[in-house]
């Protein structure tokens, strides 16, 4: 049976009542299932799945298997389901459900391709057999499934969904490569780029789209996307979220903060007792990065009062837990209200780097050296951010005791970290970025030209940060270049809603003003 549904406005069934009524997108996925009920419940699940809707994806694929317990498409989908496809292994990776699904579909691999009639049908399921298989790691078994979904795209490239479907595997087989070229990434997005062309309503086009260019240099190139998909399948918070990814890296403030309150409300809303908080806690998240880049310091707060609450409406589950000492770490970072903090063993890399900076700022250098000391510890057996935070207070330190070359070669050394790393994307991390806190370091240290490079390459890797927009603007002003000084500041002004006698948004008015007299 061949069947297009176009899945606007429907009504997702076991759906709770605020989500009752829901926009998915439309796609085309012909299937060999006997019953139209069951396919059309297939279809919603495919459509939402590619939204990354997983609890609203399996209601739908286990609906489709009640009418039909041998489609075997429907078994397909609900295996992917259960993890987050660009997220490697670890403690939060499920491979029992998946396999529990295979299992109820037949008892072998051979069992269940006899119930999928066709060759693309097999194609699919043999895929996911690689994936959910015994044999080799989490990594190496998603790169199995790239593969093998590249060989059922050569086999049929101007099939949306072997098309989709490929270019997500593609993204993940990236970071399971530990690909930093992007050569993968610009595959995929150039796959998922056409069907986008050819069905603007499809909703794994723009969304995978997004995810490829989801950098400094082609986020231009997923713009239209990200404009289009919150419209496509808003009944899926992630989708209303996703598009953030690319406002992001234009610094676009406001619609950063409007889609991820959009996110965040869509996620509680279909949010009960026991199911995860990932998607409502990831919106919020990004929503404060945004509100705090354009001053709405109060909003800010607000956010972290909800995830607060979440924390304890969901018993301390990690991710909310996890999260909060970055957004409480986030806020006195960006908006300077420095604040120290005690320090722990169980203090937070986010907590260690905003005491730091904060001590170091409010001149109590006994205990910037403490947070330095614990990170160091870190940054012994840790990671890359670790050995980057570590060397930002360290750096931060020596220039408040004049000691000017140590602390330009612990920048220095910390760039060099930053340079092995992708390309940022997301909300800012560490919470303070090397290259702006460099330029303060310079300006401190009375070397404002090469303050104004650094600040500028901030720039061009976080566009309109608002520390890095007016540390640029103090640099140029400083070197005498007034032109480049308003443009940063005019920047600034044009997109800061905060509070008008901020003393960065003040700077910003007296100085247009001063160049408007003259």
């Amino acid at each position: 049976m061949r069947s297009a549904v176009c899945l606007l406005v429907v009504t997702l069934l076991a759906a709770p009542a605020a989500a009752q009524f829901a926009e998915v997108g439309s796609l085309d996925f012909s299937t060999s299932a006997r019953s139209a009920e069951a396919q059309r419940h297939f279809l919603r699940g495919v459509a939402i799945l590619h939204s990354f809707g997983w609890k609203q994806a399996i209601e739908q694929f286990q609906a489709a298997q009640a009418i039909e317990p041998d489609f075997a498409l429907a078994y397909w989908g609900e295996t992917l389901s259960y993890n987050h496809p660009l997220f490697g292994g670890g403690p939060n990776l499920d491979e029992e459900n998946p396999r529990a699904v295979l299992a109820r579909l037949g008892p072998t691999p051979a069992a269940r391709a006899a119930k999928a009639p066709t060759d693309r049908e097999k194609g699919f399921l043999e895929a996911v057999e690689v994936l959910w298989g015994e044999d080799g790691t989490y990594d190496e078994r998603r790169v199995g499934y790239m593969e093998a979904m590249g060989r059922l795209y050569d086999r049929y490239p101007d099939d949306h969904e072997v098309a989709t479907f490929y270019a997500l595997s593609m993204l993940a087989g990236s970071r399971a490569l530990g690909d930093q070229s992007l050569r993968l990434e610009v595959r995929a997005g150039n796959i998922a780029m056409k069907v986008f062309q050819q069905n603007p309503d499809h909703p794994g086009a723009p969304h995978y789209t997004i995810h490829a260019f989801d950098d400094p240099i082609h986020a231009p190139l997923a713009l239209d996307a990200a404009r289009r998909y919150a419209e496509i399948a808003p009944a899926v918070s992630h989708a209303r979220h996703m598009p953030t990814h690319i406002f992001i890296q234009h610094g676009m403030w406001e619609l950063v903060s409007n889609h991820n309150q959009s996110a965040h409300d869509a996620a509680i809303a279909l949010w009960e007792p026991g199911d995860s908080v990932g998607d409502a806690v990831h919106s919020l998240d990004w929503g404060q990065y945004g509100d705090l880049q354009r001053g709405d310091y109060d909003k800010a707060r607000v956010w972290i009062e909800r995830l607060e609450r979440l924390v304890a409406d969901s018993d301390g589950q990690a991710r909310a837990v996890g999260t909060l000492p970055l957004v409480n770490a986030r806020y006195v970072v960006e908006t300077e209200q420095w604040r120290v903090e005690p320090i722990t063993d169980d203090s937070s890399l986010h907590e260690l780097l905003a005491t730091g900076l904060s001590a170091v700022r409010t001149g109590d250098l006994a205990t910037a050296r403490a947070a330095e000391a614990a990170l160091a510890s870190r940054a012994a057996d840790g990671g890359a951010q670790d050995r980057i935070a570590h060397k930002e207070v360290a750096a931060s330190i020596e220039a408040a005791e004049g000691n000017a070359d140590a602390a330009v070669a612990l920048m220095d050394e910390a760039l060099a970290i930053v340079e092995t790393l992708r390309l940022p994307n997301g909300a800012a991390s560490p919470v303070k970025p090397p290259y702006e806190l460099y330029g303060e370091i310079l300006l401190q240290l009375d070397r404002p030209g090469d303050a104004l490079d650094k600040f500028e390459t901030s720039l061009l890797r976080m566009p309109n940060r608002m520390r890095s927009l007016l540390g640029a603007a103090r640099a140029a002003a400083a070197v005498g270049d007034r032109a480049a000084a308003r443009e940063h500041y005019a920047t600034l002004a044009d997109f800061w809603i905060g509070a008008a006698d901020d003393p960065g948004y003040a700077e910003a008015r007296e100085f247009i003003s001063a160049t408007n007299e003259n």
